[in-house]
């Protein structure tokens, strides 16, 4: 749960950085479970297609989710704009899934040090 409200708290907008791995599967698991909780009560109480609650609550976590997944996505040394796959069917979707499962970049790359914190010791340069 924790992995979940660091991302929902303290990185709700930050598109800068990096996420391991644990951080955003943790953060999509919790949140899938949400919804589907909240889908769950929306069919009781409001009917069977309506989905008040899940809808809201998609809306409050869209700028959070795409936050950690560009950070995923930096962790693996690839711009946010691979998140533009998405919108290829299936195949954007699966290629993104695959990206987002691939482990860090050990050493420090363009979008800061590994969050895991291997590799983030500078190598003395050899003359």
């Amino acid at each position: 749960m924790n992995w979940y409200l660091k991302v929902v708290q303290g990185n709700y907008a930050n598109f800068k950085g990096r996420a391991r791995r644990q951080e955003y599967w943790m953060f999509a698991f919790i949140n899938l479970m949400i919804a589907v909780l909240l889908s769950i009560i929306d069919t009781v109480v409001f009917g069977p297609s309506n989905f008040v609650l899940s809808s809201l609550y998609m809306l409050i976590v869209l700028i959070p989710g795409i936050a950690v997944a560009v950070r995923r996505l930096h962790d693996t040394s690839r711009s946010g704009w691979w998140m533009l796959l998405a919108f290829i069917p299936v195949i954007g979707v699966l290629a993104l899934i695959i990206m987002m499962c691939v482990d860090s970049t050990p050493a420090p790359n363009q979008y800061g040090p590994n969050p895991k914190g291997i590799g983030n010791r500078m190598q003395p340069v050899h003359s």
